[in-house]
């Protein structure tokens, strides 16, 4: 029978330090509600705080963010003070419209070829939204596969600024050197803040397609599969709820690792927190490879983890050329119909209306810190999350499996202010009402025109 190799050299525990939260808040951590439904979650994540402000310290001390190589916009590791990636920060002005993108491919599509620049159907430079936006979801219905984001504000010469700013910058820092009382008047000589998102970077994961093609050739055993499909239903969801138009199978990531080694890393973590000195730490791969020749019997434990969700939340169901497809639909978990697990801890939140309610307003409250926020664009973007919703609910109740799920006609739920109980449209087969609530009324809207290409 064979077994799987699991290759846990890259696999490190993460890990952050707590402590306590101080009164105030850091001025540079956005605050926004991320609450469940039963509002039991604090207003701001204290293990995300915490590792923005020893980002911050970081910083100060000279250890800068580093940026990404890959990927099309500028995305940078931000480090711990004793040199650690402890997550990942995306500045809005640098995203891949941004002014400020430090890589040149977008800007080369921007000038050369305008008629294909951006999807037609997401709000453009609103990808750090996007991002706090998917964890806030991922939150409410705890589904627990995005690692935990947060808009934030930092600032570090490691970013993309003009210059511009780094020569106004400079001039006030010498100012402030040579004229203290002229110098003392400026409310920032620093670089200036970048607003962006902040996600906590996931130590031990592979991109999906790693895994998927290792479980091709060796087949999970039974509980370690049970445990995989529990986790890929719930990325399902996350994506279809916020519509997300760029999941392919590099941007969805696995974690593969037996539970021995899991405890291995646990105690080489602490060790290394203790120390917080790398050269102080234990081989991970050496602890890691003898754990796993001990006792290789012992349960696969296996997590997904849902990156890149910058390109979700569209104002409108992709109509143009492409469908932007979810590259999951294709996988054999797709063709499992939901578990009764599944089924029963998300069914009743979505079914809910006033949760549903709750959810679209803490994604308002979180949209409004943009300083071009525009209600109308997010109105249309919650129809569409509304429509998702809803297709999802019909789902789950038939039992129907991912792959069914994503061929129902999309469909957007509109909301109206006032609207005539009497005028309600419902002799129109497009368009009927949902439900009303209070002076306000829902209606459903099939879509009637769909991409040239289905399969990109």
């Amino acid at each position: 029978m064979a077994t799987l190799d699991l290759d846990t050299d890259a696999s490190h525990s993460s890990h952050f330090r707590y402590r306590e939260l101080k009164e105030s808040v850091p001025p540079d951590v956005i605050m926004v509600p991320m609450g469940g439904h039963d509002g039991t979650r604090d207003a701001v994540d204290l293990q995300l705080t915490s590792a923005v402000e020893e980002a911050e310290r970081a910083i100060e001390s000279g250890i800068h963010p580093e940026l990404i190589s890959s990927g099309s916009s500028g995305s940078y590791f931000v480090k711990h003070s004793n040199n650690r990636i402890i997550g990942v920060f995306k500045p809005k002005d640098e995203e891949p419209y941004g002014q400020r993108n430090p890589k040149w491919g977008k800007r080369i599509q921007r000038l050369c070829c305008p008629c294909c620049f951006g999807r037609s159907c997401v709000v453009l430079n609103q990808g750090y939204l996007s991002e706090a936006g998917a964890s806030l979801v991922d939150q409410s219905l705890q589904l627990n596969v995005v690692p935990k984001t947060q808009v934030v504000k930092l600032a570090s010469p490691a970013f993309n600024y003009s210059a511009l700013d780094r020569a106004t910058s400079r001039t006030k820092k010498t100012l402030r050197t040579r004229m203290p009382k002229l110098g003392r008047h400026f409310s920032r000589v620093e670089l200036p803040l970048k607003v962006g998102s902040f996600q906590l970077f996931v130590e031990g994961y592979h991109d999906a397609q790693h895994w998927l093609r290792r479980f091709e050739t060796t087949p999970l055993p039974e509980p370690a599969a049970r445990r995989f499909q529990n986790q890929f239903e719930r990325l399902v969801i996350l994506d279809y709820i916020t519509r997300n138009t760029d999941r392919t199978h590099s941007n969805w990531l696995i974690k593969c690792e037996r539970e021995d080694d899991c405890t291995a890393q646990d105690t080489e973590a602490k060790l290394r927190s203790r120390a917080l000195s790398p050269s102080s730490s234990l081989s991970i791969s050496s602890s890691s490879s003898v754990s796993s020749s001990s006792s290789s019997s012992s349960p696969i434990l296996i997590s997904i983890a849902a990156i890149d969700n910058g390109l979700a939340f569209p104002f409108k169901h992709p109509d143009a050329w492409r469908t932007y497809p979810f590259h999951w639909a294709w996988l054999p978990q797709a063709n499992e119909p939901f578990s009764k697990e599944i089924v029963d801890s998300i069914l009743p939140l979505i079914s809910d209306m006033n949760f549903v309610q709750d959810l679209t307003q803490s994604l308002e409250k979180l949209f409004q810190t943009d300083d071009n926020f525009d209600s109308e664009i997010f109105e249309a973007q919650m129809s569409v999350m509304r429509g998702q919703i809803l297709n999802l609910a019909q789902a789950l109740r038939d039992r129907k499996s991912p792959f069914q799920l994503v061929q129902m006609p999309p469909v957007v739920v509109q909301r109206h202010r006032n609207f005539p109980f009497s005028a309600t449209p419902s002799h129109s087969p497009r368009l009927s009402r949902l439900d009303s609530v209070g002076e306000e009324t829902l209606t459903q809207k099939f879509l009637t025109r769909y991409p040239i290409f289905s399969r990109f």
